[in-house]
């Protein structure tokens, strides 16, 4: 009857084990926090190669497209804390940098020396006043 137990027991924990395994690979890979800049940028070394989706508003005449290419230089701020970005891609319509429409954002990618490296598709602009419910007291 001993034997029967024991490799009952060696199976479970063989297949807890794996599970356990997947479960942490899995999780390792899709893990990122969720950080506004200010946040990030006060230990910078603390974020460094860290998954973040990063939260701000794109500094006003910051954007920087280089010529006959998707390749951005931005900067991003929250609280008066700006971080310098990168990306390579297609940016939304409302990713924008003109004086008022400021765009809200969230970076997907990598905190690096050089400032914080966005992933492909990594950019998500808001746009807030698109969105709100027509006001009562206006009628619009």
């Amino acid at each position: 009857m001993t034997h029967r137990y024991i490799k009952i027991g060696a199976t479970a924990s063989v297949l807890v084990l794996a599970f356990v395994g997947l479960l942490w690979t899995t999780l390792a890979e899709g893990t990122e926090y969720y950080k506004h800049v200010d946040e990030v940028m006060s230990s910078p070394r603390d974020w460094q190669g860290k998954r973040l989706q990063l939260h701000g508003f794109v500094v006003t005449n910051s954007i920087l497209r280089k010529r006959d290419s998707l390749d951005y230089k931005f900067k991003v701020q929250n609280k008066g804390t700006v971080v310098d970005a990168t990306y390579n891609g297609v940016v939304p319509d409302t990713f924008k940098d003109t004086p008022g429409t400021e765009s809200e954002v969230v970076l997907k990618g990598q905190l690096t020396p050089d400032g914080f490296k966005v992933d492909r598709d990594g950019v998500m602009a808001k746009c807030p006043s698109k969105y709100q419910p027509k006001s009562a007291a206006t009628g619009l």
